[in-house]
């Protein structure tokens, strides 16, 4: 959990700039952005399934008949999942999918809903499973964290920390987390964002006004309004804003990059036949470079993992 985050580029602002053509036929997406229910209406059409793929026996029986992978997702993160300009998903998290999908020999199927209730959609059965810049702990994997009810086993794929994404030319003179006492600092509900300004919170003599909102998208629009002096989002989504909105004049990125940790693909606890699976599958695309392209791709290489773990968040 060593935090090192490079300032933005203009090498990150081109190949930010990546669209759906990444994202394989292995995802699907259902749901109208911003939606917090998994209506049907965004079929972009479905991968075909392929039964002689490498780890297509490893898929527990139930996902082989159904022949596909529900995925729950917040789906309004760039540049980690989001509707491009022909509404349809792309981002970091579909485009790893699309590659695992390959290796399963089914389609990765993503369905917009709400942050917060993505672990309880999961375990109600909505989902098989979350892709959502999902940051593993401790808490969320013994499910006592509010938005985490019944836990989840989860199996690491990437790995970021926070930032602070301020107004260009930073009018506040925000540099660390110290900055932040007295300022009206918006984050997204449910996240490890809003834990760590609730716990700056706490060392502050002068309270910080906290702005939580539903999507990430609000607390953006609160900064770009002036309602709010700062942002703290996950470090890919404050870069991708810092260089592509207003081709980069808008915000910026300061400070280093807080607390990384790992992203992971959240599982029932109850279904270690499909983590597995899984796990099997990020590793092969790790093994055979697919991996790595497609995090060049999306110039979030800083975020890479070697080996596909499970549950290694503290």
């Amino acid at each position: 959990m060593t935090p090192s985050s490079p300032r933005p580029s203009l090498r990150r602002r081109s190949r930010l700039l990546a669209t759906s053509a990444l994202v394989t036929a292995g995802v699907l997406v259902l749901g109208a952005c911003g939606s917090d229910d998994d209506g049907g209406d965004g079929d972009t059409g479905a991968g075909a399934v392929n039964t002689d793929a490498p780890l297509y026996d490893q898929l527990p029986e139930d996902i082989r008949e159904a022949g596909k992978i529900t995925v729950g997702s917040d789906i309004a993160y760039a540049p980690i999942e989001y509707y491009d300009e022909n509404n349809e998903v792309t981002g970091i998290d579909p485009a790893i999918a699309g590659a695992m999908a390959e290796q399963l020999g089914v389609p990765m199927e993503f369905v917009n809903g709400t942050f917060d209730g993505l672990v309880l959609g999961m375990n109600s059965g909505r989902y098989d499973v979350i892709m959502s810049a999902m940051t593993d702990t401790r808490e969320r994997q013994e499910g006592l964290s509010e938005d985490a009810e019944g836990g989840a086993d989860f199996v690491n794929y990437f790995e970021a920390g926070s930032a602070l994404l301020v107004s260009a030319d930073n009018p506040a003179g925000i540099g660390t987390l110290d900055d932040l006492c007295g300022l009206t600092v918006a984050s997204q509900r449910g996240t490890s964002n809003e834990a760590l300004v609730e716990r700056q919170q706490e060392s502050c003599d002068e309270p910080i006004e906290m702005l939580v909102n539903d999507t990430d998208d609000e607390s953006i629009t609160q900064l770009q309004s002036g309602r709010a002096q700062v942002v703290v989002t996950d470090f890919p989504v404050a870069l991708y804003n810092a260089t592509t909105a207003r081709d980069g004049e808008l915000f910026e990125v300061v400070g280093e990059q807080i607390d990384a940790a790992p992203y992971g693909i959240a599982v029932p606890k109850d279904n270690a036949e499909l983590r597995d699976a899984l796990q099997q599958a990020l590793q092969a695309i790790i093994d055979d470079g697919t991996y790595q392209e497609v995090l060049e791709e999306w110039d979030a290489e800083t975020g890479a993992i070697d080996s596909a773990t499970v549950n290694a968040g503290e």
